[in-house]
């Protein structure tokens, strides 16, 4: 975690060509790929492309103690809203996860239970015959959660089709990249720190590109988190904070995971009203799904046992133990233990400490819950990564920044199937993406050890 910079007497402002030469050449990098007509057959430049911007990156960030960045909030926002216009308007050509969530919103928005039946199972009507036909998966019910379904059916209200869903998605992404200023803020660390997620390439590709909703249960729990830490005798920040929690988890269902850790922000005093919010939201958001609901805990189910992809951890697993369901067993009791570790040790580290160094030492901690998430779940997607992304600006290390660009190597599926139709993983890409983060680490952790060590004479 790096020392904020405006807490250093002896640093200096960051020269010019730094503070414009990044976000200018974050702009150039972006543009050039948008000028793509087909990102599936462009995937070494796409890699390539984010590498670069994933080092520029990781310069701001260790550069960031001693050259000062001194971007103010507007320069943030501007340079992200740039990057995301860039691929709003295009086609989403690396996921097609948006026609499923057009047709779940359409349904909704017609008044039809999404969970009612799969796709394949229903007649579409004329207006939504082009939308059925490209949704993924169609003999399943949809499988994604009852805030997500709110949020497909806003986008899918405002017209315009997948680009109406994309800029809805967009608008929400940006509202977390200002919520993430606002605890920093709040935090007293250096606002430029937000730009470890508002100018990366995994938000601008997964949610401007292909439009996926992950990015909004972020922008949920961040809301969450800045509530919990608003000073006052006031309840209703906190009664707010456990509701959006519940809808943040009820679009994706990380945010679940970090409920525990989460818990150990709220005075003992509001704990009930935290509970409340969190309760009611859930209740008023599932219940008048009910009880075609249960379709989407088949679905789940179905997902559970059977999806994989680039997942290294359960990759090795299942061939040490001749079973895909051992290895997903392991698996799952790793990372509860993994979070119940680190969710204990942290309520030993808070102890007694001031509500912003609880928070920061709150968020470290769900970064960590999110790595260790991404390293054991055996189907990684790139925009999984997404929930890792949104808590660098608090806890980035080697092993954060690499994990979120590596993730674009799975994308080289995309050019065999695009152009034989055969879906082709490869055994190297899935070892990279476990052991390039776990690389960097051991070398932070070496660099850390050799800066501790006395030095002789």
């Amino acid at each position: 975690m790096p020392t904020p910079a405006n807490n250093s007497a002896g640093s200096s402002r960051a020269p010019r060509i730094v503070t414009a030469g990044i976000p200018l050449l974050l702009v150039a990098l972006c543009g050039l790929l948008a000028l793509e007509p087909e990102l599936r057959l462009a995937v070494p430049l796409l890699v390539g492309v984010t590498a670069v911007m994933a080092v520029l990156l990781a310069c701001t960030l260790y550069c960031g103690k001693r050259l000062r960045p001194s971007w103010p909030p507007a320069v943030v926002l501007a340079v992200a809203l740039a990057l995301r216009l860039m691929f709003l308007a295009a086609p989403a050509q690396l996921s097609d996860d948006i026609y499923r969530y057009l047709w779940d919103g359409s349904n909704l928005v017609r008044g039809v239970n999404p969970y009612a039946a799969s796709p394949s199972a229903m007649t579409p009507p004329s207006e939504l015959k082009e939308v059925h036909a490209r949704v993924n998966h169609p003999q399943y019910a949809t499988i994604y959660p009852p805030a997500a379904q709110l949020i497909f059916a806003g986008g899918t209200a405002l017209g315009g089709g997948a680009f109406g869903l994309k800029a809805f998605l967009v608008l929400l992404d940006l509202l977390l990249c200002a919520l993430l200023m606002v605890l920093l803020r709040q935090l007293g660390m250096p606002v430029w720190l937000s730009t470890l997620y508002a100018w990366n390439p995994l938000p601008v590709l997964e949610i401007a590109g292909s439009g996926h909703v992950d990015g909004a249960g972020m922008t949920l729990l961040m809301g969450s988190i800045s509530l919990l830490l608003v000073k006052g005798e006031r309840r209703w920040p906190t009664l707010c904070a456990g509701a959006l929690l519940a809808a943040a988890g009820l679009v994706k269902l990380f945010p679940f995971a970090l409920v525990p850790a989460l818990f150990l922000l709220v005075t003992p005093s509001r704990r009930i009203h935290f509970a409340g919010g969190f309760l009611g939201a859930a209740a008023a958001l599932v219940l008048p799904f009910m009880p075609q609901l249960i379709n989407m805990l088949h679905t789940l189910q179905a997902y559970a046992r059977h999806w994989e992809f680039a997942g290294f951890a359960f990759t090795v697993l299942r061939f040490l133990t001749g079973s895909g369901t051992a290895a997903r067993l392991i698996l799952s009791c790793s990372f509860l233990l993994f979070a119940t570790a680190i969710t204990l040790r942290l309520a030993a580290e808070i102890k007694g400490l001031e509500p912003a160094p609880r928070a920061a030492r709150t968020l470290r901690a769900c970064y960590a819950i999110a790595l260790a998430l991404l390293l054991c779940t055996p189907t990684l997607q790139p925009w999984y990564a997404l929930f890792l992304a949104a808590f660098l600006p608090f806890g980035a290390g080697g092993a954060g920044l690499v994990l979120c660009w590596v993730v674009f190597l799975t994308y080289r599926v995309q050019i065999p199937y695009f152009v034989l139709g055969e879906w082709i993983e490869s055994p190297q890409v899935t070892a990279a993406l476990f052991l390039a983060p776990a690389t960097a680490w051991g070398m932070s952790r070496l660099s850390r050890i050799g800066r501790k060590r006395p030095q002789r004479g």
